[in-house]
């Protein structure tokens, strides 16, 4: 054990010299002397770690009781056993209820002082140790947790770039995109874990267009009957792609979204034609900052409409196509959308899987 530090709290000198001689044969004991409360927390101000505090409850200035009261409800003070040395028996229920450990009667025995003070300096001792085992683990598995966290977070982005390259969307479409997505998720009052898990795996929500054939997926004209059909299976088969056992918060975010995201608040959506709220939220948020920034961008096979046009059209499909009240709150903080539009321009856009061929020829 490390050096036993004991602080003695008493107004009579006589006492303090006491205690002081019964310890003093111990060379790794060291003993602190105060002569009332007032002085004891001033010291445990400066110096909290101590093994066991001595404390008397007659004392001037501030007695025992108001002590204890002060010790017992400091987060760190109350981790240090404090042993009440009174003659009173009314005095010692008093003080154990309000938190004392133990108590030595006056006048009281040399030995049993003694056996007391070092059987709880062990105990204090042996806490401290486990506590600090604990933070260590805790540490260690906080770590563990990041390490898990940003390995998902990086398997995330690294699938949203697989359906980048198989589209005509831009990289810089996925960025804005899920930018959009957390910051709608956070003025609609999600709690931070649910806006970060929304920012990682909105990119998802096209990674079923990897199942889709090329001649429909790059098809630059529209699609006929039979081919959106087809098209349509893309939710369905990310959906499939992303589940798992829910082990994985990223992923079953990016599921739920990939799979709802086509879905339209009066249910004329696709894959499973829901209504209302029974499309999940994270997937109504997407579906807006999606088609808001499709509407907004040039593609290869469309030029850019204004920002009021975009607006306009996205108007047209409130409560049917958009839930109303997630595009109002998106209207109504438009400056705040249009600076990450701004933060993410086209020119820095990540080659499609058109481009890279086109740079092989």
């Amino acid at each position: 054990m490390e050096k036993v530090r004991i602080l003695a709290v008493d107004d009579q000198e006589f006492n303090l010299d006491l205690i002081e001689l019964a310890f003093m044969e111990y060379e790794n004991t060291e003993l602190i002397k105060a002569e009332n409360g007032q002085i004891a927390l001033e010291i445990l101000e400066k110096d909290p770690c101590f093994h066991v505090i001595l404390l008397d409850l007659a004392m001037p200035v501030l007695n025992g009781f108001e002590t204890l009261e002060r010790l017992k409800g400091n987060a760190v003070w109350k981790q240090i056993p404090t042993i009440i040395v009174t003659a009173n028996k009314e005095e010692k229920l008093r003080a154990l209820n309000l938190g004392g450990d133990d108590f030595i009667s006056k006048p009281y025995d040399i030995e049993e002082l003694k056996l007391r003070t070092f059987n709880y300096a062990k105990i204090k001792d042996y806490q401290d140790n486990l506590n600090s085992m604990v933070e260590e683990r805790t540490r260690e598995l906080s770590d563990a947790l990041m390490q898990a966290k940003k390995t998902e977070y990086e398997i995330s982005a690294r699938l949203g770039k697989a359906s980048e390259y198989r589209d005509l969307e831009t990289g810089m479409h996925i960025k804005r995109m899920s930018h959009y997505s957390a910051k709608l998720a956070e003025l609609a009052g999600l709690d931070t874990e649910e806006v970060e898990l929304v920012l990682y795996a909105s990119p998802l929500h096209d990674i079923g267009k990897v199942g889709i054939p090329d001649q429909i997926l790059l098809k630059p004209g529209r699609f006929t009957p039979e081919e959106f059909e087809i098209m349509k299976l893309h939710a369905v088969l990310g959906g499939k792609m992303l589940e798992s056992e829910g082990n994985y918060p990223v992923l079953e975010v990016g599921r739920i979204i990939a799979l709802q995201h086509h879905e339209k608040i009066d249910g004329t959506g696709y894959p499973a034609g829901l209504k209302g709220e029974k499309i999940h939220i994270y997937a109504r948020i997407v579906s807006i900052a999606d088609v808001f920034d499709a509407l907004s961008s040039e593609r290869v096979y469309k030029k850019a409409f204004s920002v009021e046009k975009t607006v306009e059209i996205m108007q047209e499909g409130s409560g049917s196509h958009f839930d109303e009240k997630l595009l109002t709150l998106f209207i109504e903080n438009l400056d705040q959308f249009l600076a990450i539009k701004e933060a993410f321009p086209d020119e820095e856009e990540t080659p499609s899987i058109m481009n890279l061929i086109d740079q092989l020829q």
